[in-house]
């Protein structure tokens, strides 16, 4: 009788918190022909079993790359080592959210990246970033999805021009205020221009501070940069290096 008692409480609890809050899916579909890292293969997907075709059911195989869409990087990535995701516990799938936006900079500069005077003003409108967040970059670029080159941006040398992460901030949010993870709307942490010279130094270091991140995030824009939540899941492969991750923002 206690646990049932405690149980509908905390139920309870939870309804009376979220009620009238907004939920926001950060997640894009993953399908055949989207965007992704050029040396990995496209997704293959075929229906077993089919209702359209009169069988009892359907139910697909799915082929794919474990960094596939909207997906999470364990440690073990890049670090070896490093935690696997049925390593990372499930305390750290709900944290506070902070969104960082440097979309106004992008249009004119797409290789733009965040700077410590964005993150300073930040906390002098919304306080010190909370220890163990989930940090957002917000650039705008989810906006290019699904169409591959439009994502890439690649110039008539082939080098491709895209937002991403910078170190100072990267080394700020994670060594001076414990941030938990981070999140980006691009496929990769890096800028475009490193990534096109095969430098991925800036994943390389967050996954090396023992953090995860998420890739190609949705729908950042019109989130509020402080006071929501977010939730990230994803499915439990034994030593598994990464898999497409549901994400979503509760403000």
């Amino acid at each position: 009788m206690t646990d049932t008692n405690v149980t509908t409480s905390l139920w309870q609890a939870l309804q009376s918190v979220l009620a009238g809050r907004k939920f926001v899916d950060l997640t894009h579909a993953f399908h055949p022909g989207q965007p992704h890292f050029a040396a990995f293969p496209d997704e293959e997907r075929e229906a077993l079993f089919d209702l359209e075709k009169g069988d009892g059911f359907t139910a697909h195989r799915y082929s794919i790359v474990g960094q596939w869409g909207t997906h999470v990087d364990p440690p073990s990535h890049f670090i070896r080592s490093g935690r696997t995701l049925d390593q990372l516990p499930v305390e750290e799938m709900i944290l506070p959210l902070v969104v960082l936006d440097i979309t106004s900079r992008v249009p004119g500069n797409p290789d733009a990246t965040p700077t410590l005077q964005d993150v300073h003003g930040w906390e002098s409108r919304n306080g010190t970033i909370p220890a163990g967040a989930f940090v957002a970059l917000r650039t705008g670029w989810s906006s290019r999805w699904p169409d591959p080159d439009a994502m890439a941006n690649r110039d008539s040398e082939g080098m491709s021009h895209t937002p991403g992460w910078s170190r100072e901030v990267l080394s700020f949010l994670i060594g001076q205020r414990a941030a938990a993870a981070v999140g980006h709307e691009q496929t990769d942490t890096d800028p475009g221009l490193a990534t096109s010279r095969q430098d991925f130094s800036l994943e390389t270091y967050v996954l090396e501070q023992d953090r995860w991140q998420i890739e190609l995030l949705a729908n950042l824009d019109g989130l509020p940069e402080a006071g929501a939540a977010v939730v990230a899941t994803w499915a439990k492969p034994l030593g598994g290096s990464g898999f497409p991750a549901r994400v979503f923002a509760i403000c």
